[in-house]
């Protein structure tokens, strides 16, 4: 008959590594009597003489993802004192992968909770980027950290698509002289709106190839030098009547675009 067995994760993290590995372990055997209880967030060696205190009156073995150097000693000569078997899951890694990187690990806890908390912020940057690309809803402008406004082809939504893997929420806003301009972009912090504007004979060159992909013709009004020019002169009035910083990207890449617009912000902040 088997005897009840208690598996205790324990972790100066979350642990929950910890716990998928013993669930991954324990569904190769029989296990009709196992229970498996996690212990988030040790931080003091009180901690792991309690715990132990409790897994020695048990049959129990202990799993544990221990980064802090400290703590792991204490566990092991714990458990070491009450014959406790135990299961170091994360040291091994970490050993083999500094040999091979040749680099001191930081022995730092829950850094991949923190890597995994930026992960979703950038996901959740770029579908709001997404949400707001275009001015598809002008209500996402005040929940934008950044405004980007300017006429057809000024590298509206490329930028607002960089900036969103740099975890910032861009909504972005075409300036067209036919359709009127959103209140809301009038309600919020001028520092908040960048302006793009650009060449026209670059932009000119830029709508002419736009026209050819789009299987048009080059004399379209979109790609003429009066549509250009007098689109231009709207979205000047429009930025100087908001008071926002602009940008001329016509010389410019993305990235160093991208980059003016990371220190208007961090001369906002």
């Amino acid at each position: 008959m088997n005897r009840r067995l208690v598996v205790y994760v324990i972790s100066d993290s979350i642990g929950e590594t910890g716990e998928q590995v013993v669930k991954a372990a324990i569904s190769q055997f029989v296990c009709k009597d196992c229970e498996i209880r996690r212990f988030p967030y040790i931080s003091e060696e009180e901690q792991i003489i309690e715990i132990m205190n409790e897994a020695k009156n048990e049959n129990s073995m202990i799993v544990f993802t221990m980064v802090i150097p400290s703590l792991r000693k204490i566990l092991l000569e714990k458990a070491k004192e009450h014959n406790i078997i135990t299961v170091d899951a994360m040291t091994p890694i970490v050993e083999a992968l500094e040999k091979a990187l040749k680099e001191t690990p930081k022995n730092e806890p829950g850094l991949i909770r923190k890597l995994d908390e930026k992960y979703f912020k950038k996901i959740e940057a770029i579908e709001f980027a997404v949400k707001y690309d275009d001015g598809k809803d002008p209500r996402g402008l005040k929940k934008a950290d950044i405004v980007l406004i300017g006429i057809s082809r000024t590298s509206k939504t490329p930028l607002s698509m960089y900036l969103a893997h740099k975890n910032i929420k861009v909504a972005n806003v075409p300036l067209v002289p036919e359709v009127p301009v959103p209140d809301e972009l009038f309600k919020i912090y001028p520092r908040k709106i960048i302006g793009l504007t650009t060449n026209p004979i670059k932009l000119n060159e830029i709508r002419q190839e736009r026209l050819k992909a789009l299987g048009l013709k080059n004399e379209a009004n979109y790609a003429s030098m009066d549509r250009i020019l007098k689109e231009l002169d709207y979205a000047e009035n429009i930025m100087k009547r908001v008071g926002c910083p602009i940008i001329d990207v016509a010389s410019k890449a993305i990235e160093e675009s991208a980059g003016i617009i990371l220190e208007i912000i961090k001369e906002n902040a």
